[in-house]
């Protein structure tokens, strides 16, 4: 199984990407991941509301959703990638921190599945933005008994 203390280093630090958005993990267990990115300027979309782009939400959506899958693989040496993200942004991201909030939906042999609610801290039932993400999973070749 992924030890739990290696994705959330793996999430905060070795990602560059992540690491660049500011992503902090704020809870995990096996399949459920809490993420989190500060606000920052750069993240504006929209100067005249300000409201946070739309990517960047996707962004953070996409990364909690992966790690959300990522929780339940059994060989530590598998990877992950995105095969799909459908993302409903539901309001504007105000400037303030933002959270992802994802759940595994089902874990299969070569994909995993995850839904990702995203939201404010200061109005967690006004959610900015959900997600459905489907992963690859991508296990090491094993090599053959018979040689």
């Amino acid at each position: 199984m992924v030890h739990l203390d290696v994705l959330r280093q793996l999430c905060e630090e070795f990602i560059p990407f992540n690491k660049w958005l500011g992503v902090k993990v704020e809870h995990i267990d096996r399949g459920h991941i809490t993420l989190s990115i500060p606000w920052r300027p750069e993240f504006v979309g929209d100067p005249t509301v300000p409201a946070l782009h739309g990517g960047v939400i996707a962004a953070v959506a996409d990364a909690a959703g992966g790690v959300a899958v990522w929780t339940g693989l059994k060989n530590p040496a598998s990877r992950l990638s995105t095969v799909d993200l459908r993302m409903d942004y539901l309001r504007p991201g105000r400037e303030e921190k933002l959270i992802a909030d994802a759940k595994v939906v089902r874990v299969g042999a070569r994909l995993g599945w995850a839904d990702v609610q995203c939201f404010h801290p200061s109005a967690e039932t006004e959610l900015v933005a959900s997600a459905r993400g489907v992963y690859a999973i991508k296990n090491p070749k094993q090599p053959r008994a018979d040689g």
